[in-house]
């Protein structure tokens, strides 16, 4: 599962940066109540505190960017790591203190975090008045109006059928260019490690006509890149596929060139879908799942220039006995056959990451080494690289001791970080004098001299600001490169 919507390599500095919430912004409005959101954790939970963000406007609601100027404080929780719980915990602390000084403010958790612990936070936490998982965005203005009688208010009911198809999401910490679209819900996959299967529930996908039309809006509005968002994109099916069949002439666009009809909608159509909306509108999908990732999507891909070459495609381990108590479903073998597919239909340039654990229960020395070697095999372009953590109800927690001694699993993630460091900048270094197309998101971090943007596979790469704008495209010469950045000059091709 990834955690943050840009992918770059866990170096202690990116590691403070994960770990730093996404909060809501300043909006103009008189006479409305403030709301303020917090978000950790993956870009799920962003979007979903856009769709959040919208429940609430409608309930006569504005966002704002300080707690401190908030009359409700939502915290969007993740439970990936015991980490990221403990974050929330201490912030949690600090608004204790500001609800002293403000008795009528309203704290309320959302998420994974409150999905895990359910009414157990209201015992453990008693700042928290309002507890909302996944599913139960649209009755959060009902729990607010229970908690401003008095009452603590709790929803954590995960429902089979809700998808937030018919909600438009405000788009919060929002650069006006890229932007996510979720395309399903939850997680069938029941990965030993995991506990999003319990947080989030059983996978629902999104009706694609819903989900063509808010990307053809985002592009109305001038957003030029859209992230297809699920915990796996790969299975994602919408049957029963009313209106393939009657749609009007000026919607034919968004069908799939193959077909005019069709029972069932893949990811593979969807992405043909969503491509066909514009040639200038970049689109990206996250998350794969080795298991489910088919031709016909990596065909799909090779056949629309502005399908970005870059997947994310987690192995998690090397080993196939670890895999297999990971209960990952498919074991080394497996996973390098879909490498090698990739590697043939999209070329050596298509852009590989992957999340590795260290230190899974068990994993022996010789196991890791196999990590370390499938690594070296693949070649990844970046990786989300962690220790094992332990999640209370999970199936690794009810079955197996986690025995690996927690210096083991420094050590071994270490060599796993040392080991991609490696490979991030021999990956980069392929674009040195290459020309890459980039659309431009706006300044660099270090300097308004400089712009950034994102090339096909992913990859950050930072240019004289020059007379260009945001939203555009432009071709950079890669002149020089980091582990993590490209860099180069603006030319004419």
């Amino acid at each position: 599962m990834t955690l943050i919507p840009e992918l770059t390599i866990l170096q202690p500095a990116d590691k403070e940066q994960i770990d730093l919430p996404r909060t809501s912004e300043e909006e103009l409005a008189v006479g409305k109540k403030r709301l303020y959101i917090e978000s950790y954790g993956c870009q799920m939970n962003f979007a979903d505190s856009e769709i959040v963000a919208a429940v609430m406007r409608n309930a006569g609601f504005a966002t704002t960017s300080s707690a401190e100027d908030a009359d409700l404080i939502f915290l969007n929780t993740c439970a990936i790591r015991d980490n990221a719980e403990q974050k929330v915990r201490h912030r949690l602390k600090h608004l204790t203190g500001l609800k002293r000084q403000k008795p009528e403010l309203l704290v309320g958790m959302l998420g994974c975090m409150a999905e895990r612990l359910k009414t157990k936070l209201l015992e453990e936490e008693k700042v928290v008045d309002i507890v909302a998982g996944p599913d139960a965005y649209r009755d959060i203005p009902k729990l607010v109006e229970e908690a401003e009688s008095g009452q603590k208010a709790v929803n954590v009911f995960l429902s089979r059928e809700e998808t937030y198809a018919d909600i438009s999401p405000i788009r919060l910490n929002s650069n006006g260019v890229t932007a996510f679209v979720s395309i399903m819900r939850g997680c069938d996959n029941m990965c030993s490690f995991c506990v999003v299967p319990f947080t989030r529930g059983r996978e629902r996908s999104r009706d694609p006509f819903s989900i063509v039309r808010e990307a053809q809006d985002l592009f109305d509005r001038g957003y030029r890149e859209v992230t297809l968002l699920g915990q796996n994109v790969d299975s994602y099916k919408w049957q029963g596929a009313e209106g393939f069949g009657q749609r009007a002439e000026d919607d034919a666009v968004f069908m799939p060139s193959a077909q005019t009809s069709l029972p069932t909608t893949t990811f593979a159509n969807l992405l043909e879908m969503v491509a066909r909306i514009h040639p200038d509108l970049r689109v990206r999908f996250s998350t794969s799942h080795p298991k489910d990732i088919t031709d016909d999507v990596l065909h799909t891909m090779a056949r629309y220039d502005n399908i970005c070459k870059y997947i994310h495609l987690p192995a998690q381990s090397g080993n196939s006995r670890v895999l297999k108590l990971m209960n990952r479903t498919y074991d080394r073998p497996w996973y390098i056959g879909k490498i090698d597919r990739i590697r043939e239909i999209l070329g050596d340039d298509c852009g590989i990451s992957t999340d590795m654990i260290s230190g899974f229960c068990t994993e022996t020395e010789e196991e890791h080494q196999e990590s370390l070697s499938l690594m070296n095999y693949v070649r990844y372009d970046y990786a989300y690289m962690f220790a094992y953590s332990e999640r209370p109800g999970t199936l690794a927690a009810k079955k197996y001791a986690d025995d690996i001694p927690e210096d083991i699993k420094k050590r071994r993630l270490n060599e796993i970080i040392a080991k991609q460091l490696e490979h991030s900048a021999e990956r980069n270094q392929r674009h040195i004098g290459q020309v890459q197309r980039v659309l431009i998101e706006g300044f660099s971090k270090r300097s308004d001299d400089f712009l950034c943007g994102r090339n096909d596979q992913n990859k950050m790469v930072v240019f004289p600001r020059g007379n260009y704008q945001k939203g555009q495209y432009v071709n950079v010469l890669v002149t020089e490169c980091t582990s993590a950045t490209l860099r180069g000059e603006v030319v004419n091709t």
